[in-house]
């Protein structure tokens, strides 16, 4: 099924089901305990072996020797697979570093080798006696040091440009020109990478945690020379991923490689620091952002350059992506460039590009408000546009950033903020509000299912889509039960298995309204042959309390499916949609804060997101993914910092005791408003994505806050006390 227009005849608009705040329907599974993780299925996998890896010691060289004789010889060593002996492999499409190392090492803790023992304590024993030999190489490791050196990357759109920025820039009357940094950043997820591989023959099977099937068994299969056909992935569940799961990892690599090696099932969980420095993190980046204005607060020019740092072969962080479309102005610049760094693989985490993109647009805006004596809200709406800047023949599909604005503003209480910093306290508290405008785009991505019905009147759904915490089995289940008029308890979803229909995955905010159209197109499909099997036409059928009626005439589902029952398979697909319109998803953040004046500790008292991001699928399931979205933007504010040892190139907190995470005692209550909208290009669904959304503003928000209360601006992330200790308003 291609889509292309709108639907005109649209069950989900019935919202029977659809568009409730339903419990999610895995939500007993998950608190009893019986939901199976990578790491924990049993079925199938009978007499299974466990897998330690080892990490490199160094971030850059090569192996000079490595002996094995030790660990081999330890008790309940079955076999050790390194490069020497893992035979050859080749890099799947997503990968930017090699998951198996040797001889020459690109990052620290790299995986060098995978012993496969009896028991996890035998394994883990064995590899630490492994000998391994390195020569050094020098390495660069300091973005700052880097960035001199930095170039435009080669795979992505690194410039843009419409009119003449500099001229414009050099002509306003009020102008700002400021450089802001963001850290390196850990997804630092609850479950670890792991992975259970078995062999068949030739045929390999997969129980990992992974967000996205199909590009999985791609990878796989690549990398080990292997047709497709001969990998399947499953994944039900996966216990956060934040993107640090979107590709295949050393995990998965290193199983499969031992499995093959022990001629057995072998299970392999990389353990804490492993995740931080083998797998991939948010990169570090410098951003200089310039606004040129009229006196009246028209922006007549603004340019946005950012710089990162990945290994040789990798890509940016795309921090300028919503400044391309975020605000209006004739003279628009924005430039990437890419500095090569042997520190472990950057790659996405939730909301790249824009998450750290506005964590330094937002301030900025914010600082030119105060330039102009105009409040930041204000100034924010004066810009608006109903078209993309750089094309301004083409038109959002919806954009509803000003309402966002104005109706946070007002259940905010924006009206009682103090214009000038440094002016209310609260005891020996210093008290300010901070605001930012929320921006990511809505991506729609080609997405299948196959859906179903037995003479019982049970409807199953099946897709390769996954569930990172996110509801997707739930609005699944959701969408199904609108289309065939069915209750919620007459339907099944699996999910997570690449015998399944490819969906959208879990990714990039696609997931809940792509796979959701896919389930849409495949019911679609059930539904005619329903129609076809009774006689009726089916654009005329009503579905409905498990019926399906024409007219007088009504006939029970559980008949029309028959001994043999019913099936329809189908994919969404969307044309040229996304370019005819700009598809994105808007929204506002405010924050309060508290900054201690002895102190200079923060801690935030209210915070408030209102969110226009379509039809919300299920209210209840979206605002647990913003209030956890506003929770990371928190941490990225004022915690989260990846601290790396610039003479040996790793990253040193690399666990959860040092690298900090909020906390439920950092967190106040958390408001969230959804719009009441649909969009009807984004999907039949007339959803978009909201689990990026969430976090997008929100550190900016937080540092805004923080000016308002203290007069101290900080533009270096996170905003720890140390940075505005000694500039804090004098106690009286």
């Amino acid at each position: 099924m291609k889509f292309n227009t709108p639907a005109t005849t649209n069950p989900i608009d019935q919202l029977k089901v659809v568009g409730h705040p339903l419990d999610r329907i895995d939500g007993p599974l998950k608190t009893t305990g019986t939901a199976p993780y990578a790491y924990e299925h049993h079925e199938g996998v009978a007499n299974a072996a466990y897998g330690h890896v080892l990490g490199a010691a160094i971030a850059k060289g090569r192996i000079a020797s490595m002996d094995l004789s030790r660990a081999k010889a330890a008790p309940g060593v079955i076999a050790i697979v390194t490069a020497e002996n893992a035979g050859r492999l080749d890099k799947g499409s997503k990968n930017t570093a090699k998951l198996l190392g040797g001889p020459d090492i690109e990052h620290y803790h790299q995986a060098v080798a995978v012993v496969v023992a009896e028991s996890f304590e035998q394994a883990r024993a064995a590899a630490q006696l492994i000998r391994v030999d390195y020569v050094k190489a020098d390495g660069a490791f300091d973005l700052s040091d880097a960035r001199k050196s930095a170039t435009p990357p080669t795979d992505t759109q690194a410039d843009s440009a419409r009119g003449d920025f500099t001229a414009a820039f050099a002509a306003a009357p009020v102008t700002l020109d400021e450089t802001y940094s963001t850290p390196d950043q850990a997804h630092a997820m609850m479950e670890p990478h792991a992975t259970i591989a078995a062999w068949t023959g030739d045929k390999l099977t997969l129980w990992t945690s992974n967000q996205m099937i199909a590009w999985g068994v791609d990878d796989m299969a690549a990398t080990l020379g292997i047709p497709k056909q001969n990998v399947r992935l499953v994944s039900p569940f996966i216990g956060g991923g934040f993107g640090g799961k979107l590709f295949l990892r050393a995990d998965a690599l290193m199983a499969a490689l031992g499995a093959r090696a022990a001629r057995r099932p072998v299970k392999v969980a990389l353990s804490r620091p492993m995740m931080f420095n083998n797998t991939t993190h948010r990169p570090a980046t410098i951003q200089r952002i310039r606004i040129g204005a009229t006196p009246d607060g028209k922006i007549t020019a603004v340019g946005h350059e950012s710089w990162s740092g990945d290994l040789p072969g990798g890509g940016p962080e795309l921090a300028v992506q919503q400044t391309r479309l975020l605000y209006a102005g004739e003279n628009r610049m924005t430039a990437l460039r890419l500095a090569v760094l042997d520190l472990p693989e950057g790659n996405a985490m939730r909301a790249p590009g824009e998450a750290p993109g506005l964590m330094a647009l937002e301030i900025a805006m914010d600082e030119m408000a105060e330039k102009l004596g105009m409040d930041p809200i204000a100034f924010r709406v004066a810009n608006d546009t109903q078209v993309d800047p750089e094309h301004p023949d083409r038109p959002f599909s919806q954009r509803r950033l000003v309402e966002c604005l104005q109706l946070g503003a007002e259940r905010f209480g924006w009206s009682a903020r103090a214009a000038q910093p440094g002016r209310v306290r609260d005891g020996d508290w210093l008290v300010g509000m901070g605001v930012a405008a929320a921006f990511r785009n809505n991506l729609v991505m080609k997405s299948g299912a196959r859906v179903r019905l037995d003479n019982k009147g049970m409807l199953t759904v099946e897709t390769d889509m996954t569930d990172i915490g996110t509801g997707s089995y739930t609005v699944i289940a959701q969408t199904a039960a609108e289309m065939m008029g069915l209750p919620l308890e007459k339907v099944r979803v699996r999910l997570g298995d690449s015998s399944f229909p490819v969906s959208a995955g879990s990714g990039g905010q696609w997931g809940g309204n792509s796979s959701t159209a896919g389930v849409y197109a495949a019911c679609v499909k059930l539904r005619e042959a329903v129609a076809q099997k009774l006689g009726f036409n089916s654009a005329d059928a009503v579905f409905a309390n498990g019926d399906v009626r024409l007219g007088n005439r009504s006939v029970p589902l559980t008949e029309a499916a028959g001994a043999d029952g019913l099936s329809g398979e189908d994919t969404m697909e969307y044309g040229d949609l996304s370019e005819k319109y700009q598809q994105s998803t808007f929204g506002g953040h405010f924050v309060e804060v508290g900054v201690d004046v002895v102190t200079g500790e923060v801690r935030v008292r209210r915070m408030l997101a209102v969110c226009a991001a379509g039809r919300i699928l299920n209210p209840k399931t979206a605002r647990s993914q913003v209030i956890g979205a506003m929770t990371m933007g928190v941490g990225a504010a004022l915690m989260e910092d990846l601290k790396i040892d610039k003479r040996l190139g790793f990253f040193v907190n690399h666990d959860l005791a040092g690298y900090e995470v909020p906390v439920h005692a950092d967190i106040p209550h958390q408001d969230v408003i959804f719009l009441d909208e649909t969009d009807p290009m984004s999907s039949p669904m007339k959803a978009k994505g909201v689990g990026e959304l969430g976090i997008c503003g929100v550190a900016a928000a937080t540092a805004n806050a923080i000016y308002n209360a203290t007069g101290v601006r900080v533009r270096d992330y996170p905003v720890t006390l140390d940075k505005h200790l000694d500039r804090l308003p004098e106690l009286s």
